[in-house]
């Protein structure tokens, strides 16, 4: 990942281009897939859902204003919401079975949305952008930020300095926190 999603978001809105889309679909589509599925979607029908949510993307995100507030994550919830509420909606049509929504399952959702959206953006972005790293300088963060394992471990297990262990965790999560510049606070 070359820009920050702030500055794709602003792409997309003023000059969109086929490689700019190309990222965003890359960096939301596992993410999309995820919530569709933990909402109990079949594969098939999460795909279908991920799709529509690009769709309305694709046509209203020309209009959408972006502002530091975390504003995009709770428009693409809402959208997404939507998406699986007009789902449900039709299913219940076809079956005539009413539809309800409980308060305290509607304040879960939020909690869960909000929870996953961090998990698999930020999973998805670290695996966007291992390739920008030399191998020794992803590993050494990998192993001291993921697995939990000491600098001195790592440090000897790679054969780098402890400081370079240190060095590589600031340099990652670095570029971790410029490019969810916005979306994750």
């Amino acid at each position: 990942m070359h820009t920050t999603p702030v500055t794709l978001l602003d792409r997309l809105r003023h000059s969109p281009d086929e490689a700019a889309w190309r990222k965003l679909v890359h960096l939301y589509t596992p993410l999309l897939f995820s919530w569709a599925q933990r909402a109990g979607l079949a594969e098939h029908d999460a795909a279908d859902l991920v799709q529509d949510v690009l769709t309305v993307l694709v046509q209203t995100l020309p209009q959408f204003r972006y502002d530091r507030q975390g504003h995009f994550r709770g428009w693409l919830r809402t959208i997404t919401l939507n998406k699986l509420r007009d789902r449900k909606r039709r299913e219940a049509l076809v079956v005539n079975v009413p539809l309800t929504e409980d308060a305290a399952a509607a304040d879960d959702a939020v909690a869960f949305w909000e929870t996953e959206y961090r998990r698999e953006l930020s999973a998805r972005a670290l695996q966007l952008m291992q390739a920008d790293f030399a191998p020794t300088t992803w590993k050494a963060c990998w192993e001291f930020v993921a697995q939990g394992r000491s600098a001195a471990e790592v440090a000897c297990q790679l054969g780098i300095s402890e400081n370079a262990v240190y060095l590589a965790k600031c340099r990652v999560l670095r570029r971790l926190r410029q490019e969810l510049a916005g979306l994750v606070e």
